[in-house]
């Protein structure tokens, strides 16, 4: 069992670390960098020119480990593991599309905005409308009908209203992330967390499985392929945990939209496939609390002309108020590690309620 997530992680790690510099070198090369807001904080100024579009080095990263894993251990992928990858690959090719727009024309916006939602919908509609399909032995899908929290509960929402919940959740989740990305290494590494999270909880879900007739019973876990969407989360987090090593302060390369709505959709993914959707929003946390400054801030300039913080997404509030940048970003990771640590004791707390 635990071969496989090793061996994912492993190999994800090694690729995303000895690839991201040869894509630094290959985007340098052609002068792909980043444009940077003239209204941003002003020691941003200096990334001008950073190269960016990074995320193709851990999308690529985490589809090669996970193919080489299963061809080490000889085991064939399964639905759920290939259709959290399909939404992230999905994503990040949207995501690439907007930044190669960006640079190729020197603007800060890429794809237009009805472009860009459209592309986002379609890979996303997708993902939901497969996701209730491809049913094992025991007729279990990758996703379920039923809302989650750390497991199924309540009535079926039916099929059209779970592909409007998932498509929500992908979209909340993929640009919550692309508002964290703006200071280098705060989005990878909050990532990371909540990857580490989704192994965990594939583990114990696999551990305590009802297709299992030792666990069958009161509190096992309804999951089609919990080990697989483990190695999957382990593959996201060594791949993100190389590129790290490159995106942090000082960053040599950002991972863009590319990366950004690719990580988002791989989050939902693992929540939508693990049954764990409304907990998403707690071992996430940082990302929920990032965006829904922007929605305060947004909000309260519509109805009252006043901002409520200096310059929205929070980070930047608190870069205006003076914080350094690795200030920022190393408290907003404590902050991420308490939502992580918070969402994995609820998730235990889940398991032992239900016995």
């Amino acid at each position: 069992m635990m071969k496989q997530i090793l061996i994912s992680g492993v190999l994800a790690l090694f690729l995303s670390l000895i690839g991201t510099p040869l894509l630094i070198k290959l985007l340098a090369s052609k002068g792909y960098g980043q444009f940077i807001r003239d209204d941003g904080p002003k020691a941003h100024a200096s990334k001008r020119g950073t190269p960016t579009m990074g995320g193709i080095a851990f999308i690529l990263a985490t589809l090669v480990a996970y193919a080489l894993t299963k061809v080490i251990v000889s085991e064939r992928p399964t639905m759920s593991g290939l259709l959290v990858l399909f939404l992230f690959a999905g994503l990040g090719l949207v995501g690439f599309l907007d930044d190669y727009i960006k640079i190729v024309k020197q603007r800060s916006l890429g794809l237009r905005a009805k472009a860009k939602m459209a592309g986002q919908f379609i890979v996303g509609i997708a993902f939901a409308i497969l996701s209730l399909n491809f049913a094992d032995a025991r007729g279990v899908t990758p996703a379920s009908t039923r809302l989650s929290f750390t497991q199924d509960f309540g009535w079926s929402i039916g099929p059209v209203i779970f592909v409007v919940w998932a498509l929500f959740m992908i979209l909340a989740m993929s640009n919550g992330v692309n508002l964290t990305d703006g200071l280098d290494g705060l989005a990878t590494g909050a990532s990371v967390m909540v990857f580490a999270a989704y192994t965990v909880i594939g583990v114990w879900q696999y551990g305590q499985s009802c297709a299992n007739p030792l666990t069958a019973g009161a509190g096992c876990y309804e999951v089609r392929d919990p080990l697989d969407l483990a190695v999957v989360a382990a593959a996201l987090m060594g791949a993100c945990f190389g590129f790290l090593w490159w995106n942090t302060s000082p960053a040599k390369i950002f991972m863009g939209d590319t990366g950004s709505l690719a990580l988002g959709g791989a989050l939902a993914g693992l929540a939508i496939c693990s049954r764990t959707e409304l907990l998403l929003a707690i071992l996430g946390g940082l990302f929920v609390l990032i965006t829904l400054s922007v929605v305060i801030q947004v909000g309260s300039f519509r109805l009252t002309g006043r901002r409520v913080f200096r310059m929205a997404p929070l980070q930047h509030h608190f870069e205006l108020k003076g914080w350094s940048e690795v200030l920022v970003v190393v408290r907003f990771w404590i902050i991420q590690g308490m939502c992580m640590a918070v969402g994995l004791g609820l998730f235990y707390a889940g398991f032992v309620a239900s016995r």
